[in-house]
Formats: C-alpha cells, sequence, structure tokens
C-alpha cells in the first residue's frame, strides 16, 4: 500500500527551509534523505495513513535541529531504524 503515498509530495526545497546562514541548500537536502530512508525502510504492505504519519514526523522533528547540517547517512538510518522499529510510541492511529 506503500505506493499510494507519493513520496514527491513530501520533499522540500532550499526555498522553505528557512535561514540556515548558507547552508539552505544541504538542509533541504538532508530533510529530502530523512524522507527517502523512511520510504524505503516502510514495507511495501504499510497502511497509508501510517505512513503518511510517519514521515509527518520528519518536518516537525528536524527542522528545529542546528545538528541537521552535519547528519550523514549513518545517521540518518540510525534515526529512521529507531523510527520505523518504535513507531507505535510516535504515531496515532
Amino acid at each position: 500500500m506503500k505506493e499510494f503515498v507519493v513520496i514527491h509530495d513530501y520533499l522540500v526545497s532550499e526555498a522553505v527551509v528557512g535561514d540556515w546562514d548558507g547552508e539552505e541548500e544541504l538542509v533541504a537536502e538532508r530533510i529530502n534523505e530523512i524522507y527517502h530512508a523512511l520510504y524505503d525502510m516502510a514495507e511495501d504492505d504499510i497502511a497509508p495513513e501510517e505512513l503518511i504519519a510517519i514521515l509527518a514526523l520528519v518536518w516537525d522533528t528536524w527542522i528545529p535541529q542546528e545538528a541537521l547540517p552535519e547528519l550523514d547517512m549513518e545517521d540518518i538510518y540510525d534515526w529512521c531504524r529507531h523510527v520505523m522499529t518504535n513507531r507505535d510510541q510516535y504515531i496515532q492511529q
């Protein structure tokens, strides 16, 4: 059911991430990497509502984090695995 959620609807550009002292493009890239990682980790048969709720966590969790530009792929995958493993704690169904 994952195919019913269009990941491109969530991706952001540097124009929407706010002021990051010249690192707006990098911040947008990191946010988009997080969206893609979560989407890729989601099971093919995940309920669309559940995947939407998981993807909604990204912006609220990461945009206020000053460390966002310094995240590497290992950090991103670790966080995404944590969310997917513990998603019942993060989303209300």
